[in-house]
């Protein structure tokens, strides 16, 4: 009797230990299991790490837009009108060449002694903003000086008798008045920065299409000479 007691002592908690082997087992250590995890982990990656899509570079391109637009809005009426109504001759030129089907030198002269006049406007205005005694603009050798050499350009596009020559010079003036307005007086309010990328652009594309019609209409007088001396042959 005594023997069968030890016996079933001693045997029971190995039974025990079999029976509860199998339950101690953790389901991550399941081998599917540990892949699956390994998988997710790899397949996953920082936000900071994701490209941007078309659709944000096009947002923030809309944004800018947007904020140069309202910009120009906020610009004092008279400016705004005067500016647009200053870019009339520009731009009359090369759409009445293009109405009538032929180049006119008159009309192209015309809009460079425009073009002339109006660049030097562009370059005197510097003196007007740093003679105040309370601008932020000194009346230095600097500011006044870089105001004479969009006039000098005018007047050297008003010695040429080529009008491509003078339209070109005139883009250079141009060039140079927009730069000293937008990077050396940074002090000029948004709206009037906005307002002279867009007259600058206007006014450089209008007398680009007078030296291209000029370039047109010179190729197509050439063309008919040629033809006109081979049928004369």
């Amino acid at each position: 009797m005594f023997s069968h007691i030890l016996r079933r002592c001693f045997h029971t908690p190995f039974k025990l230990q079999r029976n509860v082997c199998p339950l101690s087992r953790s389901p991550s250590l399941n081998p599917a299991s540990v892949y699956a995890t390994k998988l997710q982990a790899f397949h996953t990656s920082p936000p900071f790490f994701k490209k941007k899509t078309p659709k944000e570079s096009e947002t923030k391109d809309l944004g800018v837009l947007q904020r140069s637009m309202k910009s120009l809005k906020d610009s004092p009426k008279p400016a705004l009108y005067l500016s647009l109504a200053g870019l009339i001759p520009f731009v009359s030129v090369p759409l009445l060449m293009v109405i009538q089907g032929t180049y006119s030198p008159e009309l192209a002269f015309a809009q460079i002694t425009y073009g002339a006049v109006t660049v030097s406007f562009l370059g005197g205005k510097r003196w007007g903003f740093a003679l105040p005694e309370n601008s932020p603009a000194k009346p230095d050798w600097l500011n006044l000086a870089n105001s004479t050499v969009p006039p000098l350009f005018a007047w050297q596009a008003l010695l040429f008798k080529d009008a491509t020559r003078g339209a070109i010079m005139l883009v250079m003036a141009l060039g140079i008045a927009l730069h000293y307005d937008l990077s050396l007086l940074p002090t000029y309010p948004g709206w009037f920065k906005v307002l002279r990328v867009v007259g600058t652009v206007v006014m450089v594309l209008s007398l680009l299409a007078t030296a291209a019609l000029k370039t047109i209409s010179e190729e197509q007088l050439g063309n008919r000479r040629n033809k006109w001396q081979n049928t004369k042959q």
